[in-house]
């Protein structure tokens, strides 16, 4: 399954609460890059993330041709470091326009002051070592509450929660991530259980 990069633009020219709309949906490794510029430095404080200042997004009068593919060059450099963050670039309208032409030809860019395109990128792994070890917890933990709940409810109640974090964007790692929990977790509390005074001599 393709997942995508979140690459957000933002113009110099978007307003308080264009900014605050950003802020609210960046992860929390999202990398801002921003033109040196007063206006882009507005933006940045708003967004309330540290910044990393391009000068090839700085406003010139006059573009080369190749300005378009340079600023594809930088804004892709600093995606590729991490494709599983989102990536923030604060210019001015007109670089925004050379940059997207070439970033994302096939997206279209929204008319308003900030725009989201996706770069594709493999899914995420999941973790399977720390799913594992989760697991055996999740077995000794519904083991220790047996008492209380029956044993198969923690179980399934985090193959629930697997189940729904698949079609949440995003999260499709840690969805798969508690199923393989479950999928340990189930054995290993027979083992348990079985291994107990439940079955004196069973073992």
């Amino acid at each position: 399954m393709t997942d995508y990069q979140r690459i957000v633009v933002v113009s110099t020219h978007a307003s308080a609460a264009d900014v605050g709309r950003v802020r609210k949906a960046l992860g929390s490794s999202a990398v801002v890059l921003t033109a040196p510029t007063g206006e882009a430095k507005r933006v940045v404080q708003g967004l309330g993330r540290e910044a990393a200042p391009e000068v090839v997004l700085a406003p010139v009068r006059f573009p080369d041709t190749d300005r378009g593919h340079r600023l594809d060059e930088v804004v892709r450099r600093h995606a590729v470091a991490d494709r599983y963050r989102d990536v923030v670039v604060v210019a001015d309208p007109a670089t925004i326009t050379l940059l997207l032409r070439v970033l994302a030809p096939d997206q279209l860019p929204a008319a308003g002051p900030v725009t989201e395109v996706g770069l594709p990128r493999a899914p995420r792994p999941v973790p399977l070592g720390p799913a594992a070890a989760g697991g055996v917890g999740l077995a000794v933990l519904a083991g220790v509450l047996a008492a209380l709940v029956p044993v198969w409810v923690l179980p399934v109640l985090t193959a629930v929660a697997g189940l729904v974090l698949l079609v949440v964007p995003g999260r499709r790692h840690v969805g798969l991530a508690l199923l393989v929990a479950v999928g340990v977790a189930v054995p290993a509390g027979l083992l348990l259980v079985a291994g107990s005074n439940r079955f004196p001599g069973s073992w």
